[in-house]
């Protein structure tokens, strides 16, 4: 699962490396450059629904390759897009492609699930860290298959095919716990609404969503940003290069902090870093503000979204598994939505200044959500 994550994250870093800057060459409107961005999350949240369905009816392993499947056929079909410069058709590559990324979101619940219950956390933890070689590769990748064709990036995308394609071999190989009974899955527990009612369901969907939102909305925009700044590709490859680093070498910990200090603490860190992020993003604009705001804005999403994963590991039982990780993801994937739109908009014609200030003001709502469940369970505590 480690290796799965990591291939998932190649796909996912070399995406966001290239279809700002290809959807720059092709929009009729400069403003609309990250809409192949936000395709692939518009994708990820329509396509929520139909994975949790597969999930339920024919278990992971059939479900994950499913899932690689339609990422090499998305990846062949931004190939033509970028061939026949149609934008158009690079958004719908990239809408389908969500597909993908809705079954790779579920990688570190399945960890979870492959591990005993005192291990989950450092499950997700540590599948969750293998996406630092995503971080490595995906980057590189971009840099090396640029001009591989005479189409720029287009040599990106069919490395991209290949790298689904290890992808279902590496899948093959995980022996999965069986499937809930028949019966069990007939059930399904409680009603979804009573779940999403819960405080611990609330804080962990808003922790992760959030923390993914404005990680999307910053990384989405840098490439353009420092772009419109002077700066060269090479320079933003590295920029995110130390981006995906900071997102997912920290997983090698942040098990272990969790089970140390409890998520709630490692989420107050979380939001902390993501202020830091934002204060060093908004005192210049040169390429080392940019390698240690995005540096500093992936250790703080590793913390929010690894401890808001493991703190929705309580919100649900075992027959609820696949409605409630359907919704938690469909709530990030929205946000994403939301944030990849934004990023683009606001990116080109109001700069990077006000998109860190509206950064800001997520982050605050997110510290705001975290603030709120631990005097809940401050109060609960004093109550017993």
């Amino acid at each position: 699962m480690v290796a799965a994550q990591a291939l998932f994250l190649t796909n996912n870093v070399v995406f966001i490396a290239i279809n700002g800057l290809v959807g720059l060459s092709l929009a009729p409107y400069a403003w609309m450059a990250t809409l192949p961005i936000m395709g692939y999350v518009v994708g990820g949240a329509l396509s929520t629904g139909p994975v949790a369905w597969t999930q339920s009816r024919w278990g992971r392993k059939v479900s994950f390759q499913i899932g690689l499947g339609v990422a090499i056929g998305s990846a062949l079909l931004a190939t033509c897009a970028a061939t026949t410069r149609n934008f158009w058709l690079l958004v719908t590559a990239t809408l389908v492609a969500g597909y993908y990324s809705a079954n790779g979101q579920l990688y570190r619940f399945a960890a979870a699930e492959l591990a005993t219950p005192q291990y989950r956390e450092r499950a997700v933890s540590m599948v969750l860290a293998g996406g630092i070689i995503g971080g490595v590769v995906g980057p590189t990748l971009a840099r090396w298959t640029r001009h591989i064709t005479e189409v720029p990036f287009a040599g990106a995308y069919i490395t991209l095919s290949a790298i689904a394609l290890l992808g279902m071999v590496v899948i093959s190989l995980v022996d999965f716990p069986p499937e809930p009974s028949k019966k069990m899955r007939t059930t399904g527990g409680r009603p979804l609404s009573v779940i999403m009612r819960q405080p611990v369901f609330i804080v962990s969907t808003t922790a992760a969503a959030l923390g993914y939102g404005v990680m999307n909305m910053l990384m989405a925009a840098s490439p353009i940003a420092m772009k419109l700044h002077g700066h060269a590709f090479d320079d933003a490859a590295v920029v995110l290069q130390w981006h995906v680093i900071g997102m997912f070498a920290p997983g090698f910990i942040t098990g272990q902090l969790i089970d140390r200090f409890g998520a709630i603490r490692i989420l107050f860190a979380g939001v902390a870093l993501n202020v830091l992020c934002i204060a060093v993003g908004l005192s210049g604009v040169d390429v080392t503000h940019f390698v240690v705001s995005l540096l500093l804005l992936g250790v703080g999403w590793n913390f929010l979204f690894t401890a808001g994963t493991a703190l929705s590991l309580k919100a649900y039982q075992p027959d609820e598994r696949n409605k409630t990780q359907g919704a938690i993801n469909f709530c990030v994937f929205a946000m994403m939505m939301i944030s990849s739109f934004s990023s683009g908009a606001l990116v080109t014609t109001s700069g990077w200044r006000l998109l860190n200030y509206v950064s800001l003001l997520l982050v605050a709502i997110a510290g705001i959500a975290v603030l709120w469940y631990a005097l809940q369970e401050q109060r609960q505590r004093a109550m017993a």
